[in-house]
């Protein structure tokens, strides 16, 4: 399966079927996914430092129709940095994910109307035999601190990324404190660009909503003293 599957799996509680994490958090994780398998299959690449850059390395079909459009998506934001491919990467990737899980008999696809009125859909577990395989191999690396897997170390640095390691391994089980589970992803995911541009695009998105919201605030004050 892709690392985006997985990713999405892992932040999708079992029995609810609801994310673990915020929607926007979970697209922009979405989209590190998608770039970080790009990677792996030597598709594109990024230049080296903080302000590494984009490049396509082979812009020919992968035969996975989610990665082609997502190469396609990155072709035109060739030379830009990773973060804001993620964000564009991470449009409309969860609806065709919980798609595609359905179709493979994994999650099963839950509406409902809230009150009768407002339209609700979760995705909860029905076969939770590979899901169960990832937690297991994650908790072995978080447990150990390290894994020779680059696709683990990947989903872990996204997880990192979007706040969900803790959410995901609970550290109790692994007898660790939630600190130490944090030290030992970190450890994991060193080096990981695509968990970085994640978590630049996260932080970018909070920035830019504080910046309104302050902005509201203060015309708001400035009507009210008119």
């Amino acid at each position: 399966m892709l690392i985006v599957e997985d990713l999405l799996l892992c932040l999708t509680a079992d029995d609810t079927g609801r994310l673990l994490v915020s929607g926007p958090e979970a697209d922009v994780g979405l989209g590190g996914a998608l770039l970080v398998e790009l990677a792996l299959r030597e598709r594109v690449t990024v230049t080296p430092g903080r302000s590494g850059r984009l490049t396509v390395l082979d812009a020919s079909p992968t035969g996975e129709p989610l990665l082609d459009d997502a190469l396609a998506t990155l072709t035109a934001k060739e030379g830009r940095r990773p973060q804001g491919a993620v964000t564009a990467l991470g449009r409309g990737t969860r609806e065709q994910v919980y798609a595609r899980l359905v179709e493979a008999g994994i999650l099963d696809a839950d509406e409902r109307r809230v009150l009768g009125l407002f339209p609700s859909r979760s995705w909860p577990t029905v076969q939770p035999a590979h899901e169960e395989s990832v937690r297991a191999r994650l908790a072995q690396a978080l447990g150990t601190g390290t894994t020779g897997d680059p696709r683990l170390a990947a989903l872990v640095s996204l997880l990192l990324a979007v706040g969900a390691v803790h959410k995901v391994q609970p550290p109790d089980s692994l007898g660790l404190t939630r600190r130490e589970l944090t030290a030992r992803a970190r450890g994991i995911a060193e080096g990981e660009w695509a968990g970085r541009a994640v978590r630049d695009a996260i932080a970018g998105a909070n920035a830019a909503i504080m910046t309104v919201l302050g902005v509201a605030v203060a015309s708001a004050g400035s009507g009210s003293g008119s």
